[in-house]
């Protein structure tokens, strides 16, 4: 078969393939298009979901009409010119290639007017170019898309799915331009209405929208900078979390982008306070020179390149990981409003009438009973010297620890508090962490494997404060172990981070996967369920969670402590309805 030359209009479609997939795709390259013009105003109609009409209309600079022609050609843009531009590409679209596409699989009709009269001139997809009443800006209709290739269109979804893609978009575009103002019709009837903002809490009203109410009041905002890189932006706290990555929006040089590098220091950030497979909720702007990214790496420009990816991605997770450990018990017990309890009466004494009475007088605790406080007295008494956590009022279960403070009744795990603190402090010992000899050495069986790790990793066992001998081809002694955990444990210990070795093998796995081992070694160190502590200790407790990092988890993100306010715990009891 001999080789040909295709025609202008097939290989159109073909790039069509890949830049516009559905609806959404055609939202998405238009709007950056609006963008780059620096219109302020966008205006975005749709019908049917987009399937039959897709209407974006802006204010910005215009196109002349000599090179309206120009504009549906294949690789034509007014974006770069030369090989240097391309590598600091500073606009949002450069590629020129969205509007040759979609005018290739739909009846597009594209009016513009690059003066201050009102006269613009408009071109259809079959180059017919006319006069048109169009004020200063760009108008673009999109009509029966996919009408010329049917196996793409039979490939759209319900009408409503097409749409929520085109919101989801608009969204995306919202947030991070929130300086724009963009309106978003459907069928006739207006479904968002994004305000250009410039303050905090008109950005916070937007992430509002894209997110829901539970974010806003579950997030934290971060903004660092070094030499020519800058992140900043709204991350959710560990207690906020989803099942899915659905709500987590990355921008590079406001860019909507998907990256596996970003989303692995972000997933490295949160590693040891999220629970299990939980996903955080975030929208983060990475500012960077453009000359240290390429965008140019695929034809939808989701996806770029970093030219120190390892500087990236160390960056971005140090400033998540430092300043999700700067979040303190008293940042997250967010102060409700105290004037509801301010006409919470005090309790008066219980009294029976009958002969059981005068039996309840004659004990000495009745006779020497004192009227019980409100709750509102309680927090009056302590309100200037409150901590965050409170003061233990008892022990449950051996399992938790109850404590009172401002807000109402504090819960918290004592042994996942207690796992934390230990945890913390061997990750902040780590490069001199003492080891206590074992006045006793003990000796243990284990398997050959585990005796070959020892021989193999016996220096790296030793950073980690834990010396072993081995004494024969199925046997070890236990030698010493680190000061800061309990030698009751030594075995059990020993024997957790040998399997935690055995399993990540080599050397770089060690070196990646230590935070899990020093995990392993302060879950053996933490206080164990049914230990009896006295009000002393849990008070200490208490107040060595305050003054350690990320202290709301524990190792494996399960959550140490949870309030119970006092108007839920009238709720509980129906108490003031």
């Amino acid at each position: 078969m001999r080789i040909k030359q295709l025609s202008p209009s097939l290989a159109n479609q073909i790039a069509a393939g890949e830049v516009i997939e559905r609806p959404a795709s055609v939202v998405k390259e238009l709007l950056e298009n609006s963008l780059d013009a620096e219109s302020k105003y966008i205006d975005i109609f749709l019908e049917s979901g987009g399937s039959r009409l897709i209407k974006i209309r802006d204010q910005g600079g215009g196109i002349a009409k000599q090179d309206l022609a120009l504009a549906l050609s294949r690789h034509a843009t007014s974006k770069i010119a030369t090989i240097s531009d391309l590598e600091s590409v500073g606009t949002l679209g450069f590629r020129g290639e969205a509007l040759a596409s979609i005018a290739s699989v739909s009846r597009l009709t594209l009016t513009s007017n690059n003066g201050d009269d009102n006269i613009g001139w408009s071109i259809t997809s079959n180059n017919e170019i006319r006069a048109e009443k169009q004020s200063r800006g760009t108008s673009v209709e999109v009509r029966d898309l996919f009408y010329n290739v049917p196996a793409r269109r039979k490939f759209l979804r319900t009408e409503r799915t097409e749409y929520l893609r085109i919101d989801e978009i608009v969204r995306k575009v919202s947030i991070c331009r929130p300086e724009i103002n963009i309106t978003l019709s459907n069928d006739g009837k207006i479904t968002r209405n994004y305000r250009a903002s410039s303050s905090n809490e008109d950005k916070m009203r937007r992430l509002r929208d894209a997110f829901g109410q539970g974010f806003t009041e579950n997030a934290i905002y971060l903004d660092e900078h070094r030499e020519n890189i800058r992140l900043s932006g709204w991350v959710s706290l560990p207690t906020y979390s989803r099942s899915q990555a659905d709500q987590q929006y990355f921008f590079v040089n406001s860019r909507v982008i998907r990256d596996k590098l970003i989303a692995h220091a972000v997933k490295r950030a949160y590693s040891d306070v999220l629970y299990q497979s939980r996903q955080p909720v975030f929208a983060l702007f990475l500012d960077i020179d453009p000359t240290a990214v390429d965008v140019n790496v695929h034809p939808t420009k989701n996806e770029v390149r970093f030219r120190d990816s390892r500087e990236v991605h160390d960056f971005i997770f140090g400033v998540l990981h430092k300043r999700l450990g700067d979040v303190s018990p008293r940042e997250l017990l967010k102060k409700p409003n105290l004037d509801q309890y301010s006409s919470i009466p005090t309790q008066s004494k219980f009294v029976m009438e009958g002969p059981s009475q005068d039996l309840r007088s004659n004990t000495a605790i009745h006779k020497n009973q004192m009227p019980l406080k409100g709750v509102s007295e309680i927090i009056s008494d302590h309100s200037d010297d409150m901590p965050p956590l409170g003061y233990a009022l008892a022990q449950l279960h051996g399992i938790y620890i109850l404590a009172q403070n401002e807000h109402g009744l504090v819960i918290v795990d004592m042994h996942a508090a207690h796992e934390r603190i230990i945890y913390e402090r061997l990750k902040i010992a780590e490069k001199d962490l003492k080891m206590q000899p074992l006045l006793i050495p003990v000796t243990i069986a284990v398997a050959p494997s585990e005796v070959n790790v020892v021989d193999l990793f016996s220096n790296e066992l030793m950073a980690l404060g834990i010396e072993l001998s081995i004494a024969s081809e199925e046997s070890l002694i236990i030698r010493a172990i680190p000061s800061l955990l309990p030698v009751s444990n030594a075995e059990q210990l020993v024997r957790d981070v040998l399997s935690d070795l055995v399993e990540f093998g080599s050397m770089i796995k060690i070196h990646e996967k230590k935070d899990d081992i020093l995990s392993t070694m302060a879950c053996h160190g933490s206080v164990r369920a049914n230990r009896k502590l006295s009000l002393e200790e849990m008070n200490a407790l208490l107040r060595a969670m305050e003054e350690t990092k990320r202290s709301a988890q524990c190792n494996h993100g399960r959550p140490t402590f949870s309030l119970l306010t006092v108007s839920e715990l009238d709720g509980l009891f129906l108490r003031g309805r």
